[in-house]
Order: structure tokens, then sequence, then C-alpha cells
């Protein structure tokens, strides 16, 4: 038998074709940015639920809008590799939940610049530094709308919806000062149980979730 594959034994960078050539079970936990091996774990059972919750959803509020909106053509989908690149599949992350258009032909690669929305649900052992450096590459990305959301710490439930939007025109700076990034999220939305009815937002599309659609 052989012995587990562990997080140890990956190397700092590979390429698309080196990641398919492993097993699926470790592959569909590996990111790769710029080629940078990232070690995605997967979540507590809470985290897979909510990521369900939320893909359900944004489903049923993309579907409605489609209903009367001929022009639009929404989907909703879950854990779905987006990639950054055009020429290579060296760059790419793997968002908990998304809305991308609809694309022209069936099973096609999903790029940046298809998507309208990606969401990450956020468990307690989620670190600050790591929660950044995902805004950070779906921002540099030009992904209009980031979500998060972010669990309870001591019960299973979701906490907190936050959402934010694309800046890619950063306010005034002192002279000879840059910003690092040439984009950057802002926070337009924030929903807890305080707000009885739910998240509501209007954009990529009219968005209304009661909390009763988000239960564990």
């Amino acid at each position: 038998m052989s012995s587990p594959f562990v997080e140890h034994d990956l190397p700092d960078t590979m390429t698309w074709e080196e990641l398919e050539r492993l097993p699926e079970e470790v592959a569909s936990q590996i990111e790769l940015w710029g080629g940078h091996v990232v070690w995605a774990r997967r979540g507590p059972g809470e985290h897979q639920v909510f990521t369900g919750r939320l893909w359900n959803a944004l489903e049923r509020c993309a579907r409605k809008d489609m209903t009367t909106q001929d022009e639009h053509c929404w989907r909703a989908n879950f854990e779905t590799n987006v990639f950054f690149r055009k020429t290579d599949k060296n760059d790419f992350m793997t968002p908990d939940f998304l809305v991308h258009r609809c694309l022209g032909a069936p099973y096609q690669d999903l790029h940046a610049d298809d998507i309208f929305l990606v969401g990450e649900v956020l468990s307690p052992s989620n670190r600050p530094k790591e929660i950044n450096a995902k805004r950070r590459r779906y921002a540099d990305g030009g992904i209009p709308w980031y979500w998060e959301v972010i669990l309870a710490d001591d019960a299973s439930a979701i906490d907190t919806v936050a959402i934010f939007a694309l800046e890619t025109a950063p306010g005034s700076l002192p002279e000879g000062v840059r910003a690092l990034h040439k984009a950057n999220y802002i926070l337009v939305g924030e929903w807890t149980h305080d707000e009885e009815n739910g998240v509501e937002f209007t954009h990529p599309f009219p968005i209304s979730i009661p909390w009763s659609e988000l239960e564990f």
C-alpha cells in the first residue's frame, strides 16, 4: 500500500500539466498562483454546507433575473477553477462559489474576465494573511464583486456576509506615493442576523436571500 500524500511532498512550483498527473484527491486541493503551489485544504463540514447554501441562493436569484431580462445570461457555480491567464493554465484559483457569464460552448474553462462575482466561505481557522492574499488576487484579476461569508466561532451558523466592490481608481495619495496594487476591493455591504430580511443587494443582479435559506 502506498503512503498517503501530504503537503510537504509538493514542490514549490508546478505547471498545470504536472498538476494533472497527481491523484485527483490531491490535485483538487491545490491552486497555482503564477505557477507557485498553494495548498487549499478542505474546510470542515460546515464549510461545504454553507458553500452549497450560497450557490443555491445565487442560482435562484440569477434564474429569476433571467426571466425578466432577456439580455442577461448568468450561471452560478461552486468550487470551479478560475484561470487568470489566456495563454496557459498555471495561474488559477478555486473560489467556493461564483457567478459567471454564460459561455458559448459546453465544458469551457472559466477565465477571470468571464466572472462577475466570486465568494469565499471563511471558517474560524482561516488566517487573515491568507484571506487578504485571496482578496488581492481576485482584485488583480478584475473580478467586479467579491463576497466573504464568515462563519461563527462557536456555532454551525453564518455570522456575517460581507460584499466588496472592485475599485480600479485609487484615491488621492501624497506626492511620491503610489498604490501597491492597481485594484482593490471596497466594503459596500455587510449583513448579520440583526438584518431580519437577510442579505439584499442589487448587483450584479437583484439578490434577496433570507436567513432561513442559509441555515445549517
